[in-house]
């Protein structure tokens, strides 16, 4: 089979953290996904929970040594020609499973082809090979331009730093806490006016607790406005951990909008609307807060969706009085309160 010629770009991505109700957790990653005919390549494959090499958490040296391995400027990893180009995000370990694939040049151009899961030295192409994907053929000049944007420092950097401000130092310390267990540093202060501006330029996010009075809030995002950062801002809907972790890695995900997964979010009436651009699995969760002030974590939904716009009826105990709705797909988290 020839290689068709598609066209190759970079784009930001996230892999969401999370933290769970049983106490464990699941890391923030933030990497450049390959754009392959304008469509996310990770999306084209089956729903994985995967990060390419180009993760913005590894250091510079193994970055660049990775970038320069796409551009076959160095010998590839495995045996056959094959190249990582999408491994597990929690240890990059091979015995956990890659997708891989073959990287040639053909001409002036780049060939990827042979796409496989692979858990081991050699790839199984007739037992494991994704059949339906590739091959692609890359114009030489635009394959090279795009990954050595990277290396000139062209790429949309990260900042996952967060600057949570609140009456309660209890929960933010807790919160701090489980950001930083995740991957995503987390600052704790009561207003912004004495951080220095490249102190404030390293965040991408604030957070304001419900005690947090308007005026307030106005200071801090002039605070940042005065340092030239466009930050996200983010209104905690609940004194609970898990939810505002939930807000913020929405907050802190800079993939565009037109290439996420999860793109709406409705919750009304005991019904949530997701809509979703590819197949992937589909999680929803409810936080409610009881009459007492003590919140509760219900699991509503765990299952693979096909591309397009779903209504999926909620546990009514679940979302009664004040709760709210989390969904959460590999690379994406929308947050919505519960309209009655």
């Amino acid at each position: 089979m020839s290689a068709a010629y598609a066209t190759f770009g970079l784009a930001p991505a996230m892999r969401a953290g999370e933290v769970l109700a049983d106490g464990g957790y699941q890391v923030h990653r933030d990497f450049v996904d390959f754009i392959v005919d304008g469509r996310p390549l990770l999306f084209q494959l089956s729903d994985l929970d995967a990060v390419s090499p180009l993760a913005s958490d590894v250091p510079p040296a193994i970055f660049t040594a990775q970038v320069r391995s796409l551009l076959l400027e160095a010998e590839a990893p495995l045996p056959g020609g094959r190249y990582v180009i999408y491994g597990c995000p929690e240890c990059a370990d091979l015995a956990c499973g890659a997708v891989t694939a073959v990287i040639d040049r053909a001409d002036d151009d780049y060939v990827w082809r042979d796409f496989a899961w692979q858990t081991e030295e050699q790839a199984d192409l007739e037992l494991n090979g994704y059949h339906g994907i590739g091959p692609f053929r890359f114009h030489g000049e635009e394959y090279r331009a795009a990954l050595n944007s990277l290396l000139n420092g062209d790429a949309n950097g990260s900042r996952r730093r967060v600057l949570l401000i609140g009456a309660r130092v209890a929960l933010l310390a807790k919160l701090a806490a489980a950001l930083r267990t995740i991957g995503i540093g987390a600052d704790i202060t009561r207003d912004a006016d004495d951080v220095p501006a490249d102190e404030l330029r390293g965040y991408g996010a604030v957070v304001f607790g419900r005690g947090v009075g308007e005026e307030e809030r106005a200071a801090v995002r002039r605070a940042f406005e005065r340092a030239g950062v466009d930050v996200a801002c983010v209104d905690g809907l609940a004194p609970i951990v898990p939810l505002l972790v939930a807000q913020i890695e929405h907050a802190l995900d800079r993939s565009p909008v037109e290439q996420r997964r999860l793109t709406r979010l409705v919750a009304a009436d005991g019904e949530a609307g997701v809509e979703i651009t590819s197949a992937c699995r589909v999680r929803l969760t409810a936080y409610r807060i009881d009459r007492l002030a003590r919140a509760h974590t219900h699991e509503l939904f765990d299952g693979l969706l096909e591309a397009g716009r779903h209504r999926i009826a909620l546990d009514a105990k679940a979302v009664k009085g004040e709760s709210f709705v989390v969904a959460r797909t590999a690379g994406s988290v929308l947050v919505e309160a519960m309209a009655h």
